[in-house]
């Protein structure tokens, strides 16, 4: 059979690109059409960047081709993810309300990372943006103690005809924890795909309306839950949070890396680096770098990700964890001003990680 490109498109118009549920053709993602006698070259265009997505892409393109047109066909099929400015067409199937879903992770325990996601929280919503707060730790679910909320539990409502858990809503952020949910002087012991199907319904499950920001408190370290979450939630971002010292640098370090591999990518928005000195309350000018200085902004700069800013380490910020209420909303502390600065750099960058 002569290879023409009429018939190579209309073959290809039986190819469905799985999240736009339309031919690959009709949606004009296929371009750069070569033909040269047995030979096809093209560039195909998917809504799913990731390698498992672009690999299946190739495979049904292939497939199609060499069906109709024998298996003799020389093929050079090459399969790209939209441009940031061609992704409006891509309808988000999961939270379509909610205009950027970010990330905040940690390589290592002990970092002050569901600190640092309750204080953003609570400082976009002192700026004026509608927040949500979903506590992916699963084996340590720490939002209900930050927003004073661990006696509450979440309620159902009806979303067009179907049952929707309602997000628990504390100074104007709204929560979903695993912590909501299980018993709080239990251990939680559940195997890798039982955390992932119970993190999941956190977003399937739940009406969270339309948001400016949903931020995912992530557990620490690289693992099933972090697989699961970019498989099932459309990210837009992640921070990372780190102390200065080289221990938990080495940590962050591959945090950044594990968001930047091929069958991930997942743009970082920056690096927080927190507990960043220390100010005794009876000395409010006085800096202790105790961790070391600069280490995490240091890594951010050989890495070539962006820097958010430096939260300190005071007795203040502790003692709003433990009370229930995020130091974001105090005034005149000493981490009202690397709080603001923190939330401005943050949506700065969140903005330009979208439109890039």
């Amino acid at each position: 059979m002569e290879v023409t490109r009429e018939k190579v498109l209309e073959i290809l118009s039986n190819v469905i690109e799985p999240d736009l549920k339309k031919d690959i053709v009709t949606l004009n993602l296929v371009e750069e059409l070569e033909i040269e006698n047995r030979t096809i070259k093209t560039k195909v265009k998917v809504s799913n960047p990731a390698l498992h997505a672009r690999n299946r892409m190739k495979e049904a393109v292939k497939f199609a081709l060499t069906k109709v047109l024998g298996d003799d066909l020389q093929l050079d099929i090459h399969v790209v993810g939209l441009a940031k400015d061609e992704q409006h067409i891509v309808p988000r199937k999961i939270l379509p309300e909610v205009k950027h879903i970010i990330a905040v992770a940690s390589g290592k325990g002990g970092v002050g990372k569901s600190t640092v996601t309750s204080n953003l929280a609570a400082g976009l919503v002192k700026a004026g943006y509608k927040v949500g707060v979903v506590d992916a730790d699963i084996y340590g679910p720490s939002m209900p103690t930050m927003f004073d909320v661990v006696g509450e539990r979440p309620t159902m409502i009806d979303v067009e005809g179907t049952p929707k858990i309602s997000p628990v809503m504390a100074y104007g952020v709204q929560i979903l924890s695993i912590g909501f949910f299980t018993d709080p002087d239990n251990a939680v012991v559940w195997r890798g795909p039982m955390a992932s199907k119970a993190l999941t319904q956190l977003f399937t499950d739940a009406y969270w309306g339309k948001l400016d920001y949903l931020l995912i408190d992530l557990p620490p370290g690289t693992g099933d839950i972090h697989l699961s979450l970019v498989q099932t939630v459309p990210l837009d971002g992640a921070v990372i949070v780190s102390t200065p010292q080289e221990v938990a640098l080495a940590d962050a370090r591959r945090g950044v890396n594990m968001f930047q591999l091929e069958t991930i990518k997942v743009p970082v928005v920056g690096i927080v680096e927190n507990m960043a000195w220390f100010t005794p309350e009876e000395l409010p000018e006085n800096k202790y770098y105790i961790f070391g200085r600069d280490g995490a902004k240091n890594l951010a700069a050989s890495m070539n990700v962006p820097f958010l800013g430096h939260l300190p380490l005071v007795q203040g910020i502790r003692e709003a964890g433990d009370l229930g209420r995020p130091a974001a909303f105090q005034e005149n502390s000493p981490i009202t001003e690397p709080l603001e600065e923190l939330v401005r750099n943050f949506v700065a960058q969140v903005e330009t990680v979208v439109n890039k």
